[in-house]
């Protein structure tokens, strides 16, 4: 099962304080980059033994351990999250503060800036040109970079890149389509919220009193966060909806300081105890891996790794899921005997008169074991057992329209890609070229055991 915690990640087990408190091109990238998360002990993931506050030149520098405003915060185009305050930066969720123009020189150097209002790194895959771009505000100035240098033509007047966005700005944040209705840029002054339509460049401003007025914000794996102080809030990108566990202190999920945080140390998963119990990717390309009560998104990998509870994405579903697949932008998920089917979108919504029996939905009964649907095909193929039956999604009423043995059993999961149909199985996983080459063998694959190499867990 999947630990609570991602080595990746820069939300320090937050998984495991609110369980205690309250596509891709090949499969062996799947796997190889899914179990990074268990090793929770590796270089990527938070540090033991912070030491963030030092001496540069006889001037010390800010310890973020100490409860710190951040100025602004964004990713770059490689998933390094930037922390600003001042003229100083932290890269990542660890280490010691630097200034800011030892990775964006024009920061302090030309034009002697030294401190930054807002920043955020653009969302527009329609759009190479800007895409992945980082952007600065200053007063009434913004500067475009990529990897780490400045675009020809910058600064320039926040009206020529965002035409009706306000200038001295306290936040900004972006928001890809599917989080938002198209791809955006929150950006935040006061209680007011000035949402920017990357396509249309046209503004629509709310106001989201219940919100706290943020002085930097931040987008990570389809979540959205709000900082004030040093406590963050998560909240709806659409509709300013925040959780009623919030705010909370940054310093026990997004850094590691002494007395904060939760969960204390942990060992990297066996490769051995690699269990999956189901895995999909949806018409967007989104992978999902479940196991046990909880969920991860793997093709925001770049980003970082993290597992999320079930319920957050699909909160009626409790528990553990049998078997996932996505169709026709819809994720189906199976659990015991009723499938619950959701709008395959960053704020899914179950649908109205869900969820249905097996036998109403898709005409099968009993356990199913896992189930898979190809890119742009419409069949679901579900696995019970040492059986593969068939069901035709365009059908009415759904029915088994092909029933044949399995040379294998007590399969957890499976996934059809480009390259083929993948079966889960423990800690080893099998591969078939096609469905058709699945459903007329006869003699099960060798069987490919995870390994380190692969996975990132320990042998």
């Amino acid at each position: 099962m999947f630990s609570s915690c991602a080595a990746t990640s820069p939300l320090h087990c937050e998984t495991a304080h609110q369980t205690t408190s309250s596509g891709l091109h090949s499969m062996e990238l799947f796997t190889k980059t899914l179990f990074l998360c268990f090793a929770l002990a590796l270089a990527n993931g938070a540090p033991a033994h912070p030491q963030d506050a030092s001496v540069d030149g006889g001037v010390a520098l800010p310890d973020r351990c100490e409860g710190i405003e951040f100025d602004a915060i964004t990713p770059d185009e490689k998933g390094n999250t930037f922390f600003f305050k001042g003229a100083h930066l932290w890269k990542g969720f660890r280490g010691q503060a630097q200034l800011s123009n030892e990775y964006f020189k024009e920061l302090d150097d030309i034009h002697h800036i030294g401190h930054v209002d807002a920043a955020f790194r653009m969302h527009n895959t329609e759009n190479p040109g800007n895409h992945d771009h980082i952007y600065f505000f200053l007063d009434d100035k913004v500067f475009s970079y990529y990897n780490y240098t400045l675009e020809d033509g910058y600064p320039k007047e926040i009206q020529e890149d965002f035409p009706g966005v306000p200038t001295h700005l306290d936040a900004a944040v972006e928001c890809p389509k599917g989080e938002c209705t198209a791809d955006s840029v929150l950006f935040f002054k006061g209680h007011d919220v000035h949402v920017y339509d990357v396509t249309t460049k046209t503004v629509k401003t709310k106001t989201w009193p219940h919100l706290p007025a943020c002085t930097s914000a931040f987008h990570w794996l389809e979540h959205h966060y709000c900082f004030h102080g040093h406590n963050f809030t998560r909240f709806n990108p659409v509709t300013g909806e925040v959780g009623s566990s919030y705010p909370k202190d940054a310093r026990h999920y997004f850094m590691k300081c002494p007395n904060f945080g939760h969960g204390g140390d942990h060992k990297a998963l066996k490769c051995s105890e690699v269990k999956l119990d189901a895995v999909t990717t949806d018409d967007a390309g989104k992978t999902y891996f479940f196991a046990g009560p909880n969920y991860m998104r793997l093709d925001t990998r770049r980003d970082g790794l993290h597992t999320f509870p079930i319920t957050r994405a699909w909160k009626e579903v409790t528990g553990s899921v049998d078997a996932v697949f996505s169709y026709t932008d819809k994720t189906y998920l199976i659990k015991d005997n009723q499938v619950y089917i959701y709008k395959a979108a960053a704020h899914s919504s179950l649908i109205e008169g869900y969820p249905k029996t097996l036998k109403e939905e898709l005409g099968i009964e009993g356990q199913v074991d896992a189930a898979f649907l190809c890119p742009g095909e419409h069949t679901v193929h579900i696995i019970q057992g040492q059986r593969v039956r068939d069901v035709d999604l365009t059908a009415t009423p759904r029915a088994v329209t092909r029933d044949l043995p399995l040379p294998l059993s007590d399969i957890d999961a499976a996934l059809c890609g480009p390259d083929g149909v993948n079966l889960f199985k423990g800690s080893q996983y099998y591969h078939y070229e096609s469905p058709t080459t699945l459903i007329m063998s006869r003699i099960a694959p060798f069987a490919q055991n995870i390994t380190s190499a692969m996975m990132g867990c320990q042998d």
